[in-house]
This record gives C-alpha cells, sequence and structure tokens, in this order.
C-alpha cells in the first residue's frame, strides 16, 4: 500500500501538461524557426543564405560522467535516447532530495569537435532560468527597505529617457515591480500583427534613439519608452524578456552596483554558487568549463550570419548572432546543475538548508500570480510558474537560447531537480523529460542519504 502511494506521489508531481512550457519560452526559439526559412523576427538578425549543416559524425555510444544511483538507469537511458532524437550534443542533469544533492551527472559532449564529454558541473547558458534569479535580488531589495512590490518603476528608470520626440504611453506610470515580476508590464510580444521582443531588436533599438550598437539594456528601455503599450498594466499574463531587463536596471538603481555585482554578492555566493556568472555573446571571452553551442545535429559553425558587433562580419549565430549581455537580468547567467540547485534550495521555504530569504518574502514571491494554466492550475509569481496542490506546490522556469535548452524545478515532494543541454529542442521536451524522471523515481526502493554538494566546487 505504501508503494502505492509513493507511486501515486511521484506521478502527480509532474508538471504537465508539457504545452505549459510553451508558454514561458524565449522569443528567441522563434528565431530558430526564421532562420530556417531565411527571413528574420523583428527585422533582424538578417540571416544570409545559409548551406545545409554538415551533420557531425554519428554518436553511437553518449557518455555519461559522475557517479550513478541505483534505480535511475531507465532514467539515463531516457535522456540519451531523446537526446539521440533531438540532437543534442550534450547535457546534465542534477536531483535534490530533502536538501542534499543526491545525483549529478553529465551526458554526451560539452566540446563535439573535440569529443570532449560533459562533466556534471560543466557550465552552461541558462537562459530564462535566469528569472528566479533575478526575482530573488529583487526579494532581496525588498527585504532590505529599499522597495516595495507595489512600487511604481517609473521612478527608477526617468533617467532613461525616451528619443527626442517621442511620446511616452501615460501607462508607464501604472507600471509597478510586481507587474514585471509576473510579465504583467504591458507588453504582448505575441501580439497578432505586428508583436515583438524588443530584446532580439539590438540595431533597431540603438539607431533610434542613436545610441551604440548593438543595444544595451538601457538603450532598449529608452527606445520602448517611445513605443506604446499593448495592454494596460495588470491586465494579463504575457511574457516580457524586456521586463526582466527594466528589473535589472532597478536592481542596479537601488542597489548601487552592477547587475551581475549585486546578485552575485547578495543571492549566488551567499548559497554557495560561486561559480555561477554573467554569460557573454562572443565564443572568446566564454568562461573556463562553459560548453560549447549547437543546433540540432549541425556543427559549431552553423549557420553562419552578420555579428550584432558592427564590423565584425559573419560570426557561428550562437557566438554574436544576438547580443546576449542585453538581456543580463532575463536570460545571461551561465550556471552548472550543481550551483542552481544550491540557488533554488536557498529560496525554496525549506528548513534544509536555511533559506536566504524570509519565509514570508518567499511566500510573497511564490503567491497571488497572474494566471498561465488554461483550466486555472497554475499561475506565474515572482519569476516562477506555480502549481499549489494540497501538500505544497511545484515550481518550475524552463529556458531557451539558440544553442540552449534548461529547466529548474521544485516539487512538493520534496524534490527538486535542474537539467541543462548546449542544444535547442522543442517545447514538449522539458515535459517528456519530466515525466521520465518521475516514472524512474516511481522505482526507486532506496534514495541514497550522502551529499553531493561537497564534493563539487
Amino acid at each position: 500500500m505504501k508503494r502505492a502511494k509513493t507511486l501515486m506521489s511521484f506521478r502527480t508531481a509532474r508538471i504537465i501538461p508539457a504545452v505549459e512550457y510553451t508558454q514561458a519560452t524565449s522569443a528567441r526559439t522563434i528565431l530558430i524557426a526564421c532562420l530556417a526559412v531565411l527571413i528574420s523576427c523583428g527585422g533582424e538578425p538578417t540571416a544570409p543564405p545559409v548551406s545545409p549543416p554538415v551533420t557531425p559524425p554519428a554518436q553511437p555510444e553518449i557518455p555519461i560522467s559522475g557517479a550513478a544511483v541505483p534505480g535511475l538507469g531507465p532514467f539515463e537511458q531516457s535522456v540519451r535516447d531523446m537526446m539521440r532524437t533531438y540532437g543534442i550534443p550534450g547535457g546534465a542533469v542534477a536531483l535534490v532530495r530533502d536538501g542534499r544533492l543526491i545525483y549529478a551527472r553529465g551526458f554526451g559532449y560539452a566540446d563535439l569537435e573535440n569529443k570532449t564529454p560533459v562533466q556534471p558541473d560543466a557550465l552552461f547558458r541558462i537562459a530564462s532560468v535566469s528569472k528566479p534569479i533575478t526575482s530573488a535580488a529583487i526579494m532581496k531589495l525588498v527585504e532590505e527597505g529599499k522597495l516595495k512590490l507595489d512600487d511604481r518603476v517609473a521612478p527608477f528608470i526617468a533617467h532613461l529617457t525616451p528619443a527626442p520626440g517621442a511620446t511616452v504611453d501615460p501607462r508607464w506610470e501604472q507600471i509597478t515591480i510586481r507587474h514585471l515580476l509576473d510579465h504583467a508590464g504591458g507588453w504582448d510580444r505575441d501580439k497578432p500583427n505586428g508583436g515583438f521582443d524588443p530584446m532580439d531588436r539590438p540595431a533597431i533599438a540603438a539607431a533610434a534613439v542613436n545610441a551604440p550598437a548593438p543595444a544595451s539594456a538601457e538603450t532598449i528601455i529608452r527606445y520602448m519608452k517611445g513605443m506604446p503599450l499593448d495592454f494596460n498594466p495588470g491586465g494579463k499574463f504575457a511574457y516580457s524578456n524586456f521586463g526582466y531587463a527594466i528589473l535589472g536596471r532597478v536592481i542596479e538603481r537601488l542597489s548601487g552596483m552592477p547587475y551581475e555585482e549585486y546578485v552575485r554578492a547578495r543571492v549566488l555566493q551567499p548559497v554557495g554558487a560561486n561559480r555561477t556568472r554573467q554569460g557573454k555573446s562572443r565564443m572568446g571571452d566564454a568562461l573556463p568549463e562553459e560548453v560549447k553551442y549547437y543546433f540540432p545535429e549541425a556543427g559549431l559553425n552553423w549557420p553562419m550570419v552578420q555579428s550584432v558587433f558592427p564590423g565584425e562580419g559573419m560570426v557561428p549565430f550562437n557566438y554574436g548572432g544576438y547580443y546576449l549581455e542585453a538581456s543580463n537580468a532575463s536570460g545571461a547567467w551561465v550556471s552548472s546543475t550543481v550551483d542552481l540547485l544550491r540557488f533554488l534550495t536557498g529560496v525554496d521555504g525549506r528548513a534544509n538548508p536555511p533559506d536566504i530569504l524570509s519565509a514570508g518574502l518567499v511566500a510573497e514571491m511564490t503567491s497571488n500570480g497572474v494566471p498561465l494554466c488554461a483550466d486555472g492550475s497554475c499561475y506565474y509569481a515572482g519569476g516562477w510558474n506555480v502549481r499549489p496542490v494540497q501538500s505544497g506546490a511545484t515550481w518550475w522556469h524552463g529556458g531557451d537560447l539558440p544553442g540552449t535548452k534548461s529547466i529548474l524545478v521544485r516539487s512538493y515532494y520534496n524534490i527538486s531537480w535542474v537539467a541543462l543541454f548546449n542544444a535547442g529542442a522543442p517545447p514538449k521536451f522539458n515535459g517528456e523529460l519530466d515525466a521520465a524522471l518521475w516514472d524512474a523515481l516511481a522505482g526507486v526502493t532506496s534514495f541514497p542519504t550522502h551529499d553531493l554538494f561537497s564534493t563539487f566546487r
């Protein structure tokens, strides 16, 4: 009877249906589709005609690094099968139970050309899994008494002026910090006939306000101040990378520190996530032990596109085809599965290990969000998708960039997990991975009692 109850608990812990992931993916997923038909979204980046990708040599085996855990063999086979299906060279998966890191393994290749295996603590771009990190930094400002979630955002960015002669939508004055955290600020990138993600317009934004290209987050804010909002602030959920870009500037304004410096000092280092840093666009600026990024079933240098950096000519799309630095608060962190679970266990509302936020702030961060699921079973609040259940709640966030797929989950069942990959995949991928994990966990008769956190930097 106990076994049957456990099986049911694991199955109800799944983040289903998988379609929910599609509502919180980065607009850059759209860019991949655009490249396939040789057009650009929002006017840029413009892709030249490209040759078919050179498919790397077939991978008869996908190597695995790190220590095995009894009972998770079927899950590992599912991971390798999915990587083959979707043409993903490498990834890493880690699992926490009761605050202890019980599983961390690398799959496939960090560098496909040189056949360098992914290590369990390899560094990956994490795309929109950056948003919970930015949210936690905002909550630290609240804890420090420097900010309230219902404060208006306009005074904090008043120094970022629009282009001369631009008309500012008066609804900017209604936007609050909470609206930005919950993707309810007033911008809808998916609006028919004209919706766009401002973060994908680095040249247009720079030209509009006569600023250097590619456009920084500050430049994009100035540009967007001259554009009308798409709906009244607080009126609905509409995923917005731009809203989180604004939050990054609020953090800088109120802390008096650069965004990365404040977040590392007040959020990441206190939980031991010391290797998590801001990513860079250019390949030459990659962090030590950072994986390389690919399009599925393609080599490192496909496709070649015009660099967003003026005068740099043609570059691999994943290395200068978009300007990662402008998205520092919405999608530019580079981290490992181990560091991300250190972060998560420091803000998850559980006693072990102690959180860096008060219980009240954790509750406020993940409560009273904007409805997300069509059936009303989940909502988005404070940088997390949240599904309440009788015994608690499951939180999660996915991330997508060209060359990146990520997912971070805090389940109500006292298990948290993370997966990072160095190529993109369709929205259903995370749902399939989630289902495979819970099916495997249902068959585990005895969980490890060890804690691997201390074995990783």
